[in-house]
């Protein structure tokens, strides 16, 4: 499906539609509805679920959204935050320089200088996109932070926050007083970044405000004990970087024993391995559609010493597309936030010794991730429209249905309510045929339908309190007793947890 055809079912079922769509929409914003909400937040749930649950070590907080200038100014974002711009000198309009390069280089133009870009427009007689006029200017740095006056007078300056991982640095002194003073200490968070993008497209992989969710695991690099034999024998899709240089788009599958004795260390190795699991057993994503893409170190960002990026194939966007990353980040963003403030961020290691934790990061998109559950699942099953969401993200998990209105309603309506009281998201539906109910539900990715009818109520039934459960995807139906339903479906729809997993909670 093209990602125009998947954006106006989406919008046509509420998922998700245009900010200010009453005026004509604001670029690079987007709201989401009832269903696009509650997706939304299983994802979040589900990430969480996982990540936090690799370890008791792991906690989530929440993090303000607003930070003064001084932060940013420290962590750099002030400073080197931007991307290439080049403007149309006849129509001006901006553009992004890798959008107007990407036909002739789809690898992107990491690592390239500003002047390096400019002769590429210039050898390639690239026009602008909007009017064909051959007049780009040459590239310029671009600061994609949103400003903000802050206070009464006006005179303080301050920023909304360009990615959610500065909440969790700034954290890391309180998180290390009121935790066990010990590493490794993860600090999780999801919530609101803000880019002024130059040119927004993609629908949800280029916005001006989206959701992230972030792990950032502070540690000692001398000694990060992780059960790595867990994953030895995980096989992961692997495109590095000399296998790229070999003109190679496709991965290489190789065991993480195999990856080992080649510099990854154990402690990457394993939180890399958790999360191309949690892309192909808790999202549902079909392992031939992942890779982890290597950075070069012309690609990543200077203070990355090691970056992979999970990418996904998507058939609405043609290609690959990053939808999450795992950075080893070294001991930069301490040591920046320690020279910005004035105050020492290093701590004392259980042997005596005194250092500046190093920092792994795991960050994963959530909108890009929403997106993605639609393009992968979301597809036609005959004549019929079929969302076949992992039944643990489904935003509703059973929808419930009476045969005939006037007799089955009341049952039904009840049956709906002792559901939600057991913490089962259910929905009553009675409108039109019993054929439109299953193909809507079907369209909004419910994993299961519960129907009352008249062997349910009779009091003569040898079928009396039980109902007919039919499961989405196989469209089968069986017979429950309406006390085992809530059991089934919160078995069927529990999330996913490596090793068993633990509670997510604060230290």
């Amino acid at each position: 499906m093209k990602s125009d055809e998947l954006y106006a079912l989406l919008r046509r079922r509420g998922i998700l539609w245009p900010t200010a769509e009453l005026y004509g929409g604001a670029q690079g914003l987007y709201d989401y509805g009832p269903l696009g909400t509650a997706l939304k937040r299983r994802i979040e749930e589900a990430w969480t679920a996982w990540f936090v649950g690799l370890s008791e070590d792991y906690y989530r907080i929440e993090g303000a959204e607003i930070l003064p200038e001084a932060v940013v100014r420290a962590s750099g974002h002030l400073e080197n935050f931007t991307d290439p711009e080049v403007t149309c000198a006849s129509c001006h309009t901006a553009f992004r320089a890798d959008t107007v390069l990407e036909k002739i280089r789809p690898e992107g133009i990491d690592g390239l200088t500003p002047t390096q870009i400019g002769d590429l427009v210039v050898a390639h007689k690239i026009a602008c996109p909007k009017c064909g006029a051959s007049a780009l200017s040459v590239p310029r740095a671009f600061n994609l932070m949103f400003g903000l006056d802050f206070g009464v007078t006006g005179r303080e300056r301050a920023y909304l926050r360009p990615e959610t991982a500065q909440s969790s640095y700034l954290a890391f002194p309180r998180m290390w007083e009121v935790g066990r003073k010990a590493l490794p200490l993860g600090v999780a968070l999801i919530g609101r970044a803000y880019r002024n993008e130059i040119a927004p497209r993609q629908l949800l992989f280029r916005m001006r405000a989206f959701t992230q969710a972030e792990l950032q695991i502070f540690f000692d690099p001398a000694h990060f004990p992780v059960p790595i034999d867990e994953v030895a024998e995980e096989t992961l899709p692997m495109l590095r970087v000399a296998r790229r240089a070999r003109g190679e788009e496709a991965p290489e599958w190789i065991r993480v024993a195999e990856l080992r004795s080649e510099a990854l260390p154990d402690f990457y190795l394993y939180h890399l391995a958790h999360t191309y699991r949690f892309y192909r057993d808790v999202l549902g994503i079909p392992k031939e559609r992942i890779r982890l893409f290597e950075k070069s170190d012309s690609e990543r960002a200077f203070y990355n010493r090691i970056q992979y990026d999970v990418e996904v194939h998507l058939e609405s966007l043609a290609g690959y597309k990053e939808l999450g990353a795992v950075h080893y980040r070294g001991d930069y963003d301490l040591t920046r936030h320690g020279e910005g403030s004035g105050k020492d961020l290093s701590v004392l290691t259980g042997d005596g010794r005194r250092i500046v934790p190093h920092v792994l990061e795991l960050t994963f998109g959530v909108d890009r991730n929403l997106w993605a559950q639609a393009d992968v699942h979301l597809g036609k099953d005959g004549e019929r429209t079929l969302w076949r969401l992992p039944p643990a993200l489904a935003p509703v998990q059973v929808g419930v249905f009476p045969l005939l209105k006037k007799e089955h309603g009341s049952y039904a309506r009840g049956l709906t309510r002792e559901l939600l009281a057991q913490g089962i998201v259910a929905e009553y539906d009675e409108a039109g045929g019993i054929g439109k109910r299953y193909a809507r539900m079907d369209e909004a990715g419910v994993p299961f339908c519960v129907t009352v009818d008249g062997e349910t109520v009779s009091p003569d039934s040898p079928h009396r309190d039980t109902v007919t459960l039919r499961d989405r995807d196989s469209r089968s139906q069986d017979r429950v007793p309406r006390a085992e339903i809530a059991a089934r479906i919160s078995s069927a729809t529990r999330f996913p947890r490596p090793g068993g997993g633990r509670r997510a909670t604060g230290p």
